[in-house]
């Protein structure tokens, strides 16, 4: 057989493969994280993007939500101003705030709703404070180790959610748009609140009961302690491997975000390898994925 039919037929393969999984999300919402490497090479950005356009046609309804948190430390040391992180949080007074929006709902934003629509997609821009969807209040850390009735570390505007109005979002979905959200929140008196974007993405799959939270990481996914790739992992088996270690560090907060999701109505949270190019398709439509699936 010539390279050319090979070719074929592995792309035969590869349709008939993703028939099912065509088939059975359609019409369901799948809210994906969006950041790290995928956001910052030129052709994982360019993946990405055609991913999202084709979820759409294929009559899903993707709903992007992204961070920015290095083009933010960019910009922060232009204008000479040090970032600063407590327990993984960055300080956020009202300069940096600014710099926040300025990144996340101006620049971030919109460059995501142009490659998207670049490549055929009708993606509008969003943050939390359009139509104040997103309400929030100021987050005051625990100290580490410390009493927990001591009163919490005030680390600026740094927003924990309290309600999502869904109603914004599924307007979008319903008019062929695809919402591009930028994890800014809002506080009864109109204050702006820097929120951690995977724990936006979670919220969000939740109160759009959504089929998928996807969150796209810098790393494999889920390993064992040989290195190996887990995944069709159900709540029992992920807390059995949070408590023998084998989950830890970096990746422990993006699976009790995967768990919070799974436990509160999502049917499944991936965490995949976004520096893999068409990471989401491989994940949503291939039997065999490239990351981490958690389950209820």
């Amino acid at each position: 057989m010539s390279s050319t039919a090979v070719s074929a037929a592995d792309r035969a393969q590869v349709l008939t493969e993703a028939l099912p999984y065509i088939q059975r999300f359609h019409g369901k919402t799948v809210v994906v994280k969006y950041g790290g490497n995928a956001m910052v090479d030129e052709e994982l950005k360019q993946s990405f993007a055609r991913d999202i356009v084709l979820m759409k046609l294929v009559g899903m309804n993707p709903v992007v939500v992204h961070g920015g948190g290095p083009q933010i430390g960019k910009l922060l040391e232009r204008i000479g101003k040090k970032s600063e992180f407590i327990q993984g949080m960055r300080v956020t007074d009202r300069e940096t705030m600014d710099v926040v929006e300025m990144v996340l709902g101006g620049l971030v934003n919109k460059e995501i709703v142009s490659l998207i629509n670049r490549h055929g997609g009708k993606a509008v821009g969003l943050t939390g404070k359009d139509g104040r969807f997103i309400r929030a209040r100021k987050m005051l850390l625990q100290p580490v180790g410390g009493d927990p009735s001591a009163a919490g570390i005030d680390i600026g505007q740094v927003g924990e959610i309290d309600t999502i109005d869904p109603s914004l979002v599924a307007f979008l979905d319903s008019g062929d748009f695809i919402p591009v959200i930028a994890p800014i929140g809002v506080g009864p008196d109109g204050e702006a609140y820097n929120i951690n974007a995977d724990v936006a993405a979670g919220k969000l799959a939740i109160t759009l009961k959504a089929e998928k939270l996807v969150l796209l990481t810098n790393t494999t996914g889920v390993l064992d302690k040989q290195g190996q790739l887990l995944t069709g992992l159900d709540v029992q088996r992920v807390n059995a491997l949070i408590a023998d270690g084998t989950i830890s560090g970096g990746m422990l907060p993006k699976v009790n975000y995967a768990l919070d999701a799974v436990n509160s109505g999502v049917k499944t949270a991936h965490i995949i390898d976004g520096r893999v190019a068409h990471a989401v398709l491989l994940e949503v439509f291939t039997d065999q994925g490239v990351g981490t699936l958690i389950r209820s």
